[in-house]
């Protein structure tokens, strides 16, 4: 083997030594990836129902339920617009609590239940995980839509001015 045809396979071993190692980095980023959906984005269908994903939202209140096994909580999350209900199976943080922001970390069921394997909640008065506070706001500015919507609509109506059609 000529000298250059010796360089041309290192450089080409290199390469494909190169290419398997980014392929490995990259699937274990993949694979540890943990994305954050808010209750509205798991009801329309944006959360994927085979892997782990964060919920965040604000416990709704009242919904907080303990089982007599002393473990096992259910309790519904919101962000204003929909709410999800939640399986933990585990010690709550001391900062549980209703009303609360939190971040769960599971996986959404065939039975459309959120089951998380890690619940987390805000450790201060003034925090709010930035996911959580972004959905929120969200959620709020969606909600604030459908009612001015829904205010206009009455308003037309009560005027008897028939809604505008787009007819195209």
């Amino acid at each position: 083997m000529t000298p250059r045809k010796k360089r041309l396979v290192i450089v080409l071993v290199g390469l494909l030594g190169f290419a398997v190692v980014v392929t490995l980095v990259m699937n274990a980023f993949n694979s540890n990836m943990v994305f954050f959906f808010s209750p509205t984005q798991v009801l329309n269908n944006e959360a994927p129902r085979d892997h782990t994903f964060r919920l965040g939202g604000i416990v709704e209140e009242g919904s907080l339920v303990r089982e007599n096994d002393g473990l096992t909580v259910r309790f519904n999350v919101t962000d204003g617009l929909k709410t999800v209900p939640v399986k933990y199976v585990g010690i709550l943080p001391d900062l549980f609590r209703e009303g609360q922001g939190i971040v769960a970390q599971g996986k959404w069921g065939a039975d459309s239940i959120f089951t998380a394997k890690e619940v987390l909640a805000k450790h201060d008065e003034n925090y709010m995980p930035p996911e959580v506070a972004e959905a929120l706001e969200a959620a709020e500015k969606e909600k604030a839509a459908q009612q001015e919507a829904a205010a206009r609509a009455k308003e037309s109506s009560a005027a008897g001015i028939p809604e505008e059609s787009t007819g195209q």
